[in-house]
């Protein structure tokens, strides 16, 4: 029973993936969701939050890069788009609880590394520490 389920699960995905047609729903009210397969493509070559950026270690770009923190939270500006990167600096500064907010234009990306440029201890501990706003 299970592997006629499996089989006939796996027909459907196929027949949904390798359909030339929109790959998106018509919703109520007439609008469509979802994106073309033709869109897909760009999809799957853009970076995911999970996987490539949130919990990676940050570098600064001395001669000797160092680990000046971990990204732990990305901001969403309410236009839509990613403004800001929440960066747990504490263990690199030797303090409990040091997050701050960096512009996602200040971070550099090489070799699979996130570089924060002029990252040094004095620069991260005079930035004011994140705080989320409290909900109402």
């Amino acid at each position: 029973m299970k592997k006629v389920f499996y089989i006939a699960a796996l027909a459907i995905c196929s027949s949904v993936l390798l359909s030339p047609t929109m790959a998106s729903a018509q919703a109520a009210g007439g609008s469509v969701i979802g994106v073309s397969t033709e869109v897909m493509a760009d999809v799957i070559a853009g970076w995911s939050a999970k996987r490539s950026i949130l919990g990676k270690n940050v570098y600064n770009d001395d001669a000797k890069p160092a680990v000046v923190g971990e990204v732990v939270d990305i901001i969403i500006s309410p236009k839509g788009s990613v403004s800001y990167a929440i960066v747990n600096a504490s263990k690199f500064l030797g303090l409990s609880n040091h997050r701050v907010a960096i512009p996602v234009e200040q971070f550099k990306f090489d070799s699979n590394r996130i570089i924060l440029s002029g990252a040094t201890k004095d620069a991260l501990r005079a930035l004011p520490v994140f705080q989320y706003a409290e909900k109402k």
